[in-house]
């Protein structure tokens, strides 16, 4: 009996950032699809929840007051990061002005934040080893689960990581690796403020 199966399992094709655009430029991916492009595969967003939305928000207005005019605080917009990837952090933190962004998308950022809940194990890992290889200085999940911030730093991208990774709760500041000067209280976009 003939083995019909080949030789090696092949690897599934994996989507270009390229390839991606052009989906999304004839129409058959749109924003309500609320997807991304992740190491060359179309993943779903999860949908926001109150929690999570005020977690964004929070983080968006504590950088803008935080970096002023010193970059630009993008909220949930496409970064090109390599080939493969376009994700859409919930916050970037990117060099230049407003106006550089106008016809192409970011390739980079100093500073990439996610809100996490149901999306923590997703944000740990895939999008950890994403931003890592991509070279983002700093990665921050807002962890609502455990009410504190995950600060990932000095990437290591040939191995997809980051080497320096610290947990910080609500009475700590962390000041921007890529824009000394730059402090954000660790309880800003955490919730339960009162």
């Amino acid at each position: 009996m003939s083995d019909l199966a080949p030789a090696q399992p092949s690897e599934p094709a994996r989507l270009t950032v390229e390839r991606y655009l052009g989906l999304v430029e004839a129409g058959v991916l749109s924003e309500d699809d609320r997807v991304e492009l992740l190491a060359g595969v179309i993943v779903a967003m999860t949908p926001g929840n109150p929690p999570h939305d005020t977690g964004v928000t929070r983080a968006t207005y504590a950088l803008v007051r935080a970096v002023a005019e010193r970059a630009v605080v993008r909220t949930q917009c496409s970064l090109v990061l390599g080939r493969y990837s376009l994700p859409e952090p919930d916050v970037a933190v990117v060099s230049g002005s407003v106006d550089d962004y106008e016809t192409r998308h970011p390739e980079t950022a100093l500073l990439v934040v996610e809100v996490a809940d149901s999306s923590l194990q997703q944000d740990r890992l895939t999008k950890s080893g994403i931003y890592a290889a991509a070279a983002i200085p700093e990665y921050w999940i807002v962890n609502l689960r455990a009410l504190v911030l995950e600060v990932m730093r000095d990437p290591e991208p040939a191995r997809a990581r980051y080497r320096d990774v610290r947990t910080l709760r609500g009475g700590a500041r962390v000041e921007l690796a890529a824009l000394p000067g730059v402090v954000v209280a660790v309880a800003d976009p955490l919730p339960g403020r009162r």
